[in-house]
Parts: C-alpha cells; sequence; structure tokens
C-alpha cells in the first residue's frame, strides 16, 4: 500500500521560503507522476505543481509560476516543493498526491494515493 508523508510545513513571514517534502513508501513508483495540492480553510483543494515520472515535464498553477518549483528525487522516492517569495494567500495544508495514469495533471481525481497534509501557514 503506497503511503506519502509530507514534511517542511510552518509559519513564516510574507517573502520567505520554505521547501516541502513529500516521501512516498509502499511501492513502485516509476512512471509515476507526482503531485501537490492544497487547501484553504472554507475552499475547494486545488492544484499547485506536478512533475512527471523523469521530471522532465513539470506543471505550475498560475498562482505559483515563477514562485514554486517541484523536483524529485527518484533514488529516494521524494518529491521537493520549494516555495519562495511566499505570500498570505499561500496559506493552506499542502497534500502530496501520486498516481499511475494521470492524464489531466491538475485534477485531484487522477491520483490514487494521498498523504495527511502539511500545514503551511504565510504571516503578513
Amino acid at each position: 500500500q503506497v503511503q506519502l508523508v509530507e514534511s517542511g510545513g510552518g509559519l513564516v513571514q510574507a517573502g520567505d521560503s520554505l521547501r516541502l517534502s513529500c516521501a512516498a513508501s509502499g511501492g513502485t513508483f516509476r512512471n509515476y507522476v507526482m503531485g501537490w495540492f492544497r487547501q484553504a480553510p472554507g475552499k475547494e483543494r486545488e492544484f499547485v505543481a506536478a512533475i512527471t515520472w523523469s521530471g522532465l515535464n513539470t506543471y505550475y498553477a498560475d498562482s505559483v509560476k515563477g514562485r514554486f518549483s517541484i523536483s524529485r528525487d527518484n533514488a529516494k522516492n521524494t518529491v521537493y516543493l520549494q516555495m519562495n517569495s511566499l505570500k498570505p494567500e499561500d496559506t493552506a495544508v499542502y497534500y502530496c498526491a501520486t498516481g499511475r495514469e494521470v492524464a489531466v495533471v491538475n485534477h485531484p481525481g487522477q491520483y490514487d494515493s494521498w498523504g495527511q497534509g502539511t500545514q503551511v501557514t504565510v504571516s503578513s
């Protein structure tokens, strides 16, 4: 059974940086897409970024493009989300997800497994 464990969240000030990590276990992840989503209180879960197994293709929500960077280390089964120039509107619980047959990377329903989430709070 696939397990995803996120880490790296915290409380920061606007303009600061954070790096989230997501460690995957319990399966082989070759050809799996890894994604990050977030959910703020009272809002729906929204796509943040995704990366293909090779790492050659990355995808970002318009709201984070140019500020966030997704990467992965397949030897460690870990995906990272480097978040720079954080804004108060980035405050949310951030979730890692993975899926094998992901045709639409920004659709949560395309992903098979989810982590428990890590809180990111950005103060103004």
